[in-house]
């Protein structure tokens, strides 16, 4: 059993800077790809960046001058640092990871529940 806790939403204003935060924990042998996605009311849920447990980064072509995934595998946490944000990035913002929940199972999918980010104009 394995819980994605995300942190760090909430408001801010157009240009202000915003860190979220995902800990995994639960019943955790290994974690491999960590990703951080958004989604606004009536869109699909979109890629904003994903980072391999070698630490290698991938983030979507809008996104990838102003924000930036980090992890911390001793902490099993994800973060994604948000730089001058524009009132579009107003969204939920998931966090998602691939985690092995015994040692030489599979990878399985795990979504956060999310975490409201409004930026104000």
């Amino acid at each position: 059993q394995v819980q994605l806790v995300e942190s760090g939403g909430g408001l801010v204003q157009a240009g202000g800077s915003l860190r979220l935060s995902c800990a995994a924990s639960g019943s955790i042998s290994s974690i491999s790809d960590l990703a951080w996605y958004r989604q606004t009311p009536g869109n699909q849920r979109e890629l904003v960046a994903r980072i391999t447990h070698n630490g290698w980064t991938t983030y979507a072509d809008s996104l990838k001058d102003r924000f930036s995934i980090s992890r911390d595998n001793a902490k099993n946490t994800v973060y994604l640092q948000m730089n001058s944000l524009k009132p579009e990035d107003t969204a939920v913002y998931y966090c998602w990871g691939a985690i092995a929940t015994r040692p030489n199972a599979m990878l399985n999918a795990y979504w956060g529940q999310g975490t409201q980010v409004t930026v104000s104009s």
